[in-house]
């Protein structure tokens, strides 16, 4: 058992760590456009990025799928462009950018891209282990807590700013997109496979 909430433990400070900005920019990107009054949307949302995830994420730990990591490495700050431009797209549409369709089949395969990337991590810590499944569950429980962490931190700024301060939702939106594709261009250059 210690060894199962050590693993979580990693899974938390991987995503967690300021130096894995990269997790932290999508799951901002993913939930800015919802509020604490969409939280089904977000939940619903939450579950296809999880189970996305960690099917990547075992596919990859029991090499049923190998994937060339400086792709997954490049594809992870596109699914952060994409998702942030899709959010700036959407606030052009009348129904206040709460389509759910677009969001859920980007999270699935977005969680996929994300969870071979965190699987090059998980691969490197149990090389040569026998036993991959209770550190696997541990470390995709950390990932998971941490996501859920950053997603309401996200909803928890949305209701400050939009209820109590009186911003505009297009506002923040707009204002949180914008910030999130600058950081990101220059990881995609840095990422860049060819």
């Amino acid at each position: 058992m210690q060894d199962f909430w050590f693993y979580i433990q990693l899974g938390l400070q991987h995503v967690l760590d300021i130096n894995a900005y990269d997790h932290i920019l999508f799951l901002s990107a993913l939930a800015l456009p919802f509020t604490f009054k969409s939280w089904k949307k977000v939940l619903l949302l939450a579950t296809v990025f999880t189970i996305t995830h960690c099917l990547a994420l075992v596919l990859s730990v029991f090499e049923l799928i190998v994937v060339n990591a400086g792709y997954i490495e490049f594809l992870i700050p596109v699914t952060i462009l994409a998702t942030a431009l899709y959010n700036l797209f959407i606030l052009k549409d009348d129904n206040d950018g709460k389509t759910i369709w677009f969001h859920l089949l980007s999270t699935g395969i977005f969680g996929l891209i994300h969870g071979f990337g965190f699987s090059n991590y998980f691969k490197m810590m149990v090389m040569g282990e026998d036993e991959k499944l209770i550190p696997l569950l541990g470390f995709a429980g950390g990932i998971e807590l941490s996501q859920v962490l950053i997603v309401m931190l996200v909803l928890v700024l949305a209701f400050v700013l939009q209820s109590i301060l009186n911003v505009k939702q297009r506002l923040f939106i707009a204002v949180g997109s914008m910030l999130i594709i600058f950081i990101t261009l220059p990881l995609l250059y840095t990422t860049f496979p060819f």
